[in-house]
């Protein structure tokens, strides 16, 4: 028996898994060269991380609710649609919120210098973007290396951005 999953399911996995490494490695990568203070790192990951899973959770409920309305207004108030709204949402929100905790959980163990738990966060994420890719490349069938270093470049760009922003605007 082959494995399936819903295509707006897959979406908002794959989209939330993504999102939560490239910003919150942004966001730890970028604070973490800004300030020397682990604390801050800390608390500045965790709430960018829990207020974006909250948000993107919250705009796959709203965006894809306009999806069904809007093809139910085509198809003469019924929508074709099969998923569940709130199902996509909390698929997004834990997707989200897993994938941020990559990144971050280097920087928890004190025992690692800052400079380290900074690599290692982005190393991990890098990795994890890897398998990501990896992954929907093999559950789409196509091409899973492309999709494994097409995912891990756009991850490196974002984490690029927030490294300058830290170095530029270091207090």
């Amino acid at each position: 028996m082959k494995f399936s999953l819903h295509e707006d399911y897959l979406r908002s996995i794959l989209f939330g898994l993504q999102d939560g490494i490239v910003s919150t490695t942004g966001v730890v990568a970028g604070i973490s060269v800004g300030v020397d203070d682990r604390s801050i790192i800390i608390l500045a990951s965790l709430v960018a991380v829990s207020v974006e899973a909250s948000s993107m959770g919250a705009g796959q409920y709203s965006s894809e609710k306009a999806v069904h309305q809007l093809d139910a207004k085509k198809n003469n108030g019924v929508s074709e649609h099969t998923d569940s709204l709130i199902g996509g949402a909390l698929l997004m929100f834990f997707a989200y919120l897993a994938a941020g905790a990559i990144p971050i959980i280097p920087m928890v163990f004190t025992t690692i210098p800052l400079a380290q738990a900074r690599i290692l966060s982005i190393l991990g994420a890098f990795i994890g973007l890897f398998i990501i890719g990896y992954i929907k490349g093999k559950i789409v069938e196509h091409a899973a290396l492309r999709s494994a270093f097409e995912m891990l470049f756009i991850g490196g760009m974002a984490t690029i951005v927030g490294l300058l922003v830290g170095v530029t605007l270091k207090v």
